[in-house]
């Protein structure tokens, strides 16, 4: 199959208009850079809280769009909804869980065998696998949410600087994340286009390992060394306090209450590949399981007795726990819903659209074109799902002319497009640097050049598939 094809015909076919066609394309992109350039300096010269700074670039980039203040201020609290319908339930959940396997001893029992079996140089690689298995059937925020005080502990138990630790747990669930379904964009993606979902699920995975390697263990050393900060102080437990703890979760017990939200989604995500469109009611009950909130809804009620009950926690005490680890992420949860808020206006002003216009017309190799349309929306909108959903849309015209493992190909060089350059527009972006205590500058010093290092890994490693294939 030829690497170049002269696209530009079909896609323009397929591009939709702006979402507005009285708005001049550079007028739209002017709005998107004024707004990230205004959200950037709130924050990092005026030092006004994140929150605040995002609802005015948000707004501010409405305006310059030419959108109505009253659109503007729909569109925001629309996307903060949705941010906090979706995201803001699972960190919710996410606290509860992770104050519990602090409280409890059972993070303890996982980091103390993590860090007496592993030596100081494979343990990087160790947490890399485990982000990457858990991020498998597991959306990135769930995983995040799950693994953030292992994280966490394993950097303050083992001395580890906080960047070797976490960045190739991060960089094992956004790879997942973004090439291997059944995550929604890869999914999304396949549908679209009507790829295989066994031969993209296989060619996602040979793509994602070395995606993984490069972006999480071997940019980790450089990253700890460019962002040298602190463990936070999250998750302490009595361990850390010098308090010598009687009662703990066993070892098993643990790793199977961290472990259940995980094989809930699991069962789902194989359902949906053997059994896709049954209404069978096994199926149904996997479908509803399966769920991330419904999963770490599950895995909280499980751990009260797991975790508590094996920690010796009476009912007044579990509550206690549940009450004090909500109040502290009530930050967290606003700076990412005003994420999400400055997301959605950035997709209703239309820019995704009018930038994927731009991309579209060029006889450049089909993979490298899908690449470049879904990095370019991503950019502008900061969902890797919108832009996967998006690049998908505009390139389907072309799979009449591919074979089957070429439109696989094409699904992971979107999926790889979808994560390049996370900045403030990303909810996910919000989330390292609020969990691990980063300034804007180390947030894209370190997360942003993982997700920059996985696109372009990704890219790399469709490509010389594309050779055998």
């Amino acid at each position: 199959m030829a690497l170049f094809t002269p696209a530009a015909d079909a896609l323009m076919t397929a591009v939709t208009d702006a979402a507005s066609p009285d708005r001049p394309a550079g007028q739209l992109i002017t709005a998107a850079v004024i707004g990230i350039a205004v959200i950037i300096v709130l924050i990092t010269w005026v030092k006004l809280h994140p929150f605040l700074s995002l609802t005015i670039g948000a707004l501010a980039t409405g305006a310059i769009a030419g959108m109505d203040i009253a659109a503007s201020v729909t569109s925001f609290s629309t996307g903060f909804g949705t941010t906090m319908g979706g995201v803001g339930i699972l960190i919710a959940l996410g606290a509860i869980y992770g104050k519990l396997l602090a409280d409890s001893g059972g993070a303890d029992r996982i980091v103390d065998t993590l860090v007496s079996r592993a030596s100081a140089r494979s343990l990087p690689w160790v947490m890399g696998l485990i982000g990457a298995v858990i991020g498998l059937p597991m959306f990135f925020e769930v995983g995040l949410v799950l693994l953030v005080p292992v994280i966490i502990l394993v950097a303050r138990r083992s001395g580890a600087p906080l960047m070797r630790i976490a960045i190739p747990t991060l960089a094992g669930l956004s790879a997942m994340h973004g090439l291997v379904p059944p995550h929604p964009g890869p999914l999304a993606a396949i549908d679209a286009l009507g790829a295989n979902l066994g031969l993209t699920l296989a060619f996602g995975v040979i793509v994602a390992i070395p995606a993984v390697i490069i972006s999480g263990p071997l940019f980790a050393r450089f990253a700890a060394r460019w962002v040298d900060v602190p463990v936070p102080e999250l998750f302490v437990t009595e361990e850390d306090e010098g308090v010598e703890q009687r009662r703990r979760p066993s070892f098993g017990a643990t790793l199977f209450s961290i472990l259940l939200p995980v094989f809930l989604m699991l069962a789902k995500a194989v359902a949906d590949i053997s059994a896709a469109g049954s209404d069978a009611p096994w199926k149904v009950a996997l479908d509803f399981l399966g769920t991330p909130v419904i999963a770490l809804l599950i895995a909280v009620l499980a751990g009260f007795f797991i975790l508590g009950r094996g920690a010796g926690f009476d009912r007044t005490k579990i509550n206690d726990i549940v009450g004090s680890s909500l109040g502290p992420i009530a930050g967290i949860l606003l700076i990412v819903g005003a994420g999400g808020g400055f997301k959605q206006v950035l997709v209703d002003t239309g820019i995704g659209d009018v930038i994927a216009q731009f991309v579209s017309g060029s006889s450049v190799s089909v993979l490298i074109l899908a690449w470049l349309v879904a990095v370019v929306i991503r950019v502008a909108t900061g969902s890797a799902t919108v832009a996967t959903i998006t690049a998908a849309g505009i390139l389907q015209p072309l799979t009449e002319t591919l074979d089957s493992p070429m439109v696989a190909l094409l699904v992971l060089a979107i999926g790889s497009g979808s994560v390049f350059l996370s900045h403030v527009n990303d909810a996910g972006f919000w989330l390292i640097k609020e969990y691990f205590g980063l300034s804007i500058p180390q947030t894209l010093k370190s997360w942003t050049v993982l997700e920059c290092l996985i696109s372009v890994t990704g890219l790399a490693g469709v490509l010389v598939l594309s050779i055998f294939v």
